[in-house]
């Protein structure tokens, strides 16, 4: 038993002191919530399913293409998937910004949401804002990261 408790708490630090990111997304990007340097990160959870989902994907892309260099926006399945099947969602739905891979299997510093739609707001320092519920507009977006 000592021995077990050995093995696991060696491992537990081995993979704690692992310079791997908490998040990789289809463009090849990573996040370490650890080190946020200066960024804003805006998570937003969507399934194809989930009507207002869809529904917010055009505020979500004009978000996208319109937000500071300080704030990033990646969209997050909440069904388990293939990250094939997560790029054939993309291009069918017209997804323009970020979505996060499921290999590697990623980590957030929030718990998975139990409704959809939800955003999260994770600021420079680490803290975590959210979940905005609902269907999220320009406005909505941009009040929630404190953009003017």
């Amino acid at each position: 038993m000592k021995l077990a408790v050995i093995a696991f708490a060696a491992s537990f630090m081995l993979l704690g002191c692992s310079e791997q990111a908490n998040v990789t997304t289809d463009n090849g990007k990573t996040y370490d919530w650890s080190s946020m340097n200066g960024k804003t990160v805006v998570v937003n959870y969507f399934a194809e399913w989930c009507a207002p989902c869809l529904r917010e994907l055009p505020e979500l892309n004009e978000f996208h293409h319109q937000k500071t260099d300080n704030v990033e926006l990646i969209g997050v399945s909440f069904d388990p998937m293939s990250n094939e099947d997560l790029a054939a969602l993309k291009e069918k739905h017209g997804i323009e910004f970020p979505l996060v891979l499921t290999q590697p299997a990623p980590a957030f510093p929030f718990e998975r949401p139990n409704m959809l739609p939800a955003t999260y707001v994770i600021r420079a320092d680490g803290s975590v804002d959210g979940p905005l519920m609902g269907e999220q507009t320009l406005d909505s977006l941009n009040n929630a990261v404190g953009a003017e």
